[in-house]
């Protein structure tokens, strides 16, 4: 996984709540168990009309927003089910970053196991980003981590709260499996020693005679 520290991008803009993860990632992209190519299937019952040309409207289909890595939306994003397909689409698309009022509990768990920094600020905070979005061609922010800040420039900076745990494995770009393997030796060491103290548990393990 990918350390996240600072991070300085185009910001796009989603002004929906309730996102659920059935528009972010739809049904019927999810059977791959891949985490590469699923940003052909983000939002896309949002990104095209049923005429099946694109929306206009929606910011994947603006240039300006092209190469946007950090997500600007609502309350609740990331609502309904918990597939994880729903950061791997996002990830893939390009976006390290999702800035929010708030989040529904697993998608924002996942964000961490894939190396996606979810930032809530408050509601009216990111009714300001929303404002600056809309009236500037292309605006920019930088996500300090370590600092724990969103800067939309010198004079406007917003402080956001983590976790010390999920901060510190993101900033090491350490998932589930990461952190495990940090303890490797210990836990080699731990299964020769019970392999010796009770041999007949590992009986299964063992190459035929």
């Amino acid at each position: 996984m990918e350390p996240f520290t600072t991070l300085t991008g185009i910001v796009a803009p989603l002004d929906r709540v309730n996102v659920d993860t059935d528009q972010i990632i739809p049904k019927q992209y999810l059977k791959t168990i891949q985490r590469t190519g699923l940003k052909e299937g983000l939002f896309a019952d949002w990104k095209i009309r049923p005429d099946g040309s694109p929306d206009p409207g929606f910011f994947m289909n603006q240039p300006r927003f092209q190469h946007a890595t950090i997500l600007l939306t609502r309350d609740n994003f990331g609502c309904g089910s918990s597939r994880e397909h729903a950061p791997w689409a996002l990830l893939d698309y390009g976006i390290r970053s999702i800035v929010a009022p708030s989040f529904a509990d697993i998608f924002y768990n996942n964000c961490f196991q894939n190396g996606i920094l979810p930032v809530v600020l408050k509601a009216e905070e990111i009714q300001q980003l929303f404002d600056v979005v809309a009236q500037e061609e292309s605006v920019q922010v930088t996500i300090d981590l370590p600092n724990q800040t969103v800067a939309l420039s010198l004079s406007k900076t917003f402080a956001f709260t983590i976790d010390p745990f999920r901060k510190n494995s993101l900033m090491k770009g350490l998932d589930a499996i990461g952190l495990t393997l940090q303890r490797e030796s210990a836990i080699t060491a731990y299964e020769q020693r019970r392999a010796s103290e009770a041999p007949w548990l590992f009986q299964d393990l063992l190459p035929s005679s």
